[in-house]
């Protein structure tokens, strides 16, 4: 997509010609094809993110003509499905703010947190069944993890996808034994912390300054106390309705609050390390 000074049809033009054919191929064989682009933010040239957006979408939406048995010729669209993942603020840059059919053409999901009951059932299998690694004399093994310590993963990572992957991984590398203990994920979540707080920083950090100030003020204040014009109050706003889009964006885009009559945070780690000494443990 970034060579320039050729001879032939503009990239995005053969890029959206080479994914049409693939999807002929796909109706020939019956299958489906999945197109996946992940951390789709660090595409930061914004006329190379419109091309890449025009390709895929010119794809998604393209109609063709098939030879049906006893019902002749029908169109349908090719059988390609395309997911874009990265961090929510992406949907700004491509939506609105980029005026291209991008809206027309994807559905945004703003992920939540993961719930702790799902974080057990994913952790479930390694408690039981254990986890088969290879021994140093050549046999095959298994390492499991004790239900005290997936209650301490669970509780460090907050719901937060990456820091659930850290915490696990850092327990994993603590110990030598055949079962990951408490101790295990303590210690391999206090060489985590430096990274855990960076991570949290960085969410924060890109917030815009009236959303950050938002966040910082709602967290100040005690729960049953955090209404939209007590919050604004708190972060120095001149009136409650000057909260109205800060809020909402970091309700519907950010994913970060819930709003209500009571506003409550939904990213829970954004919420511990405002409002405890998370990420210390004991």
């Amino acid at each position: 997509m970034g060579l320039r000074d050729r001879v032939g049809v503009e990239p995005h033009i053969a890029l959206t010609e080479v994914l049409v054919e693939v999807g002929h191929a796909a109706i020939r064989q019956g299958r489906v094809v999945l197109i996946h682009v992940d951390e789709v933010q660090n595409i930061t040239d914004e006329n190379l993110l419109s091309q890449v957006l025009i390709s895929l979408g010119d794809a998604i939406t393209r109609e063709v003509d098939v030879d049906v048995p006893a019902v002749g010729v029908v169109t349908r669209s090719l059988p390609i499905a395309v997911y874009l993942t990265g961090l929510p603020e992406f949907d700004d840059r491509s939506g609105a703010r980029k005026g291209a059919t991008f809206a027309r053409r994807f559905a945004t999901t703003t992920l939540e947190p993961i719930d702790d009951d799902d974080l057990r059932s994913a952790l479930r299998p390694l408690i039981v069944s254990g986890w088969e690694v290879p021994s140093p004399e050549g046999t095959m093994g298994l390492v499991r993890l004790s239900p005290d310590a997936a209650e301490t993963i669970i509780d460090v990572c907050r719901g937060e996808p990456f820091l659930f992957q850290l915490a696990g991984q850092r327990a994993w590398y603590a110990g030598d034994g055949d079962v990951i203990t408490r101790d295990d994920v303590q210690k391999g979540w206090r060489q985590a912390q430096p990274e855990a707080i960076s991570h949290v920083e960085r969410i924060l950090e890109r917030l815009p300054q009236r959303e950050r100030e938002f966040v910082t003020a709602m967290a100040e204040l005690p729960p049953r106390d955090r209404s939209q014009g007590q919050i604004a109050a708190r972060a120095g706003f001149a009136k409650a309705t000057d909260a109205g889009t800060p809020s909402q964006r970091l309700d519907r885009v950010r994913g970060i609050i819930g709003r209500g009559k009571v506003y409550t945070f939904r990213h829970r780690a954004i919420e511990a390390f405002l409002t405890s000494d998370w990420p210390t443990i004991n």
